[in-house]
């Protein structure tokens, strides 16, 4: 009976223990140490092209493995852009409207501005070109033509950098453009709805060309009527279309994430990743779909 009561006990023992085992979660697999500590976070205020066009799709996921961070980007036109970073609810800004960036810069928001890449300017228009436009030397011809036919132009309508150059544009010839004229449409809307806009109702307007490019294929009603084929081919040089970056100032804004975006900035701005801007969108279109400019890749390829 001894001999009994002591393997009953042994093999009431072995069932607990094989009980307790199977209710215990399974251990979680050892995970890499990651490099860097805990992912932050980097908010990235940017006008709409560098949407658009998938440029950040592509740059990206480089900066965001080596520096162990997650990008948050808000894509709207330069002008929102600026806002957003002047109230310190963006920790880089990547825009294209030089004076207020300037202003940004002036006014302590950012305590520098660093050349990123370019592009350009193009005007175009519906393949009937009813306003002649296509023979227009500049930019400015080209748009009196458009008002004196009073021809359909579709203006983008939201202060990006775009709809800035585009008032200028106007300006340069004493012409104010208002929602009263029948034929202006200021959409308030992005690039890209833009085009969409002009492609279906026939109208004129001004683009970035590497957001033409990268929707070309969608809008097969629309021409370039100023601008050439390429940026070389652009013989209006007003037309160029400068990029710069900005770390917003942690004196002004102490919430921000300046040394993230410090680094930001100086990938953005290296060589290494200037050519990859450069190669964007060659084996596609044949040609880039922005410059690139730093002064780290001017001094690289003088």
């Amino acid at each position: 009976m001894r001999h009994r009561s002591i393997s009953i006990g042994v093999l009431l023992m072995l069932v607990l223990a094989l009980t307790l085992s199977a209710c215990a979660p399974a251990a979680a697999p050892t995970a890499a140490p990651q490099s860097g500590g805990q992912q932050q976070v980097l908010r990235l205020a940017t006008t709409t092209s560098t949407a658009d066009t998938h440029l950040l799709d592509y740059l990206l996921p480089d900066f965001q493995a080596k520096y162990n961070a997650r990008v948050d980007v808000v894509a709207v036109g330069t002008g929102q852009a600026i806002v957003i970073g002047a109230k310190g609810d963006a920790d880089v800004l990547l825009v294209h409207a030089r004076k207020s960036e300037d202003k940004f810069v002036a006014d302590g928001n950012a305590k520098e501005r660093f050349d990123v890449m370019i592009n350009d300017f193009i005007v175009l228009g519906p393949k009937e070109d009813p306003a002649k436009a296509a023979s227009a030397a500049t930019a400015a011809d080209a748009f009196k033509a458009i008002m004196n036919a009073q021809a359909t132009f579709a203006s983008r309508g939201d202060q990006s950098g775009t709809n800035t150059k585009e008032l200028n544009i106007w300006s340069s010839f004493g012409i104010t453009p208002t929602k009263d004229l029948p034929w202006y449409k200021s959409l308030g809307q992005g690039m890209g709805d833009t085009l969409v806009f002009a492609n279906e109702q026939k109208a004129y307007t001004l683009s970035d060309r590497g957001t033409y490019l990268s929707m070309k294929d969608k809008l097969p009603d629309l021409i370039i009527v100023l601008g050439g084929k390429s940026l070389a081919e652009n013989k209006d040089k007003s037309l160029l279309n400068p990029y710069g970056v900005m770390a917003v100032n942690p004196v002004t804004h102490p919430g921000v994430n300046y040394d993230l975006a410090l680094k930001f900035a100086k990938w953005l701005t290296s060589v290494e990743t200037q050519q990859k801007i450069g190669d964007y969108g060659q084996d596609k279109y044949g040609q880039p779909l922005f410059y690139p400019s730093s002064a780290e890749w001017k001094a690289a390829h003088p």
